[in-house]
């Protein structure tokens, strides 16, 4: 073949790494390559910097339940669009779209399960589901939740992923949060616990109803918690935020959250908190309170 002949010889182009190297991803917090297997063993945080990723609705529920005691309630509660809301596509095929992308039905999954042992209320927000934002059919479901957790007296353990209130239900989804909030000052009434966990994001009317009632306020660490996001409240009040002002160490600091709590830590944690609370004539150590809570939040657990 000559050197300047026409049939030039073909180059294979190998589309996948079969080098070993496909599956690692750049860390969004310390942004060093980790592999999505370790990633995954870590319960998606960075063995790294520890940041915190998203966990899907069945993470969750492997995380916190004890294994095989899940039980979902309230699935006959189904959204509809009321309003015949259309903004850039009619609300009825965004949530046919967010059904078939998360073969989900809502937002928000209920039900009861056993924790370490001790059988609690858990709801669960899904923030692959439209953002985990409240309609009717997510606060309808998380009251009758709370109703279910006060007849019973169960501990309620509620987790909160969301944007806020849903827009394509306007007035709908924003009586929710008056609704979820009369739920909850019912089941306080009856000295039943309740602890939030806030995770990263919880906004909007979420942040503003149920998900900051908490008895207890856990969240995750670097967690963005806020009514608006920090661009909105810059603008609105014509001033520059400080940093991290919405994060979860920024609100411990305030007093808007009682601890900080790491992923591999939370069951444990819950646990202790449910247990404490059950037994009030078995009071541990300040020793043994401190080990649970962790040193970092002992102003927390004063």
């Amino acid at each position: 073949m000559g050197l300047f002949s026409k049939n030039k010889p073909k180059i294979k182009i190998q589309t996948t790494k079969k080098d070993g190297y496909s599956g690692w991803i750049k860390c969004s917090g310390c942004h060093e390559l980790i592999h999505a297997n370790e990633l995954y063993e870590n319960k998606s945080c960075c063995p790294k910097c520890n940041y915190h990723y998203r966990l899907s609705l069945q993470q969750r529920i492997q995380m916190l339940a004890d294994p095989g005691s899940f039980v979902e309630r309230f699935t006959h509660l189904q959204p509809v669009d009321a309003l015949q809301f259309v903004d850039i596509e009619p609300y009825h095929e965004r949530l046919q779209f967010a059904k078939k992308k998360t073969a989900r039905d809502e937002a928000v999954c209920v039900g009861t399960c056993t924790l370490g042992g001790k059988e609690i209320a858990l709801g669960i927000l899904d923030f692959s589901f439209m953002g985990g934002s409240m309609g009717s059919v997510v606060g309808e479901r998380l009251t009758l939740l709370i109703e279910y957790a006060t007849k019973n007296h169960l501990p309620l353990v509620i987790v909160s992923a969301s944007g806020g209130a849903r827009m394509q239900e306007s007035v709908l989804s924003l009586m929710q949060m008056a609704k979820t909030s009369s739920a909850l000052k019912r089941l306080h009434e009856k000295r039943v616990l309740y602890i939030s966990v806030l995770t990263n994001p919880t906004t909007g009317g979420v942040t503003a109803s149920f998900a900051t009632l908490g008895d207890i306020i856990l969240a995750e660490p670097d967690a963005l918690i806020g009514f608006a996001g920090p661009r909105v409240v810059e603008q609105t009040i014509g001033q520059k935020l400080p940093p991290k002002a919405q994060r979860s160490e920024f609100l411990l600091e305030k007093g808007m959250i009682d601890c900080i709590v790491l992923r591999e830590e939370l069951k444990k944690k819950l646990s202790f908190f449910i247990e404490f609370f059950s037994s009030p004539q078995e009071v541990p150590s300040t020793d043994r309170i401190s080990e649970l809570v962790g040193p970092a939040n002992k102003k927390a657990s004063i």
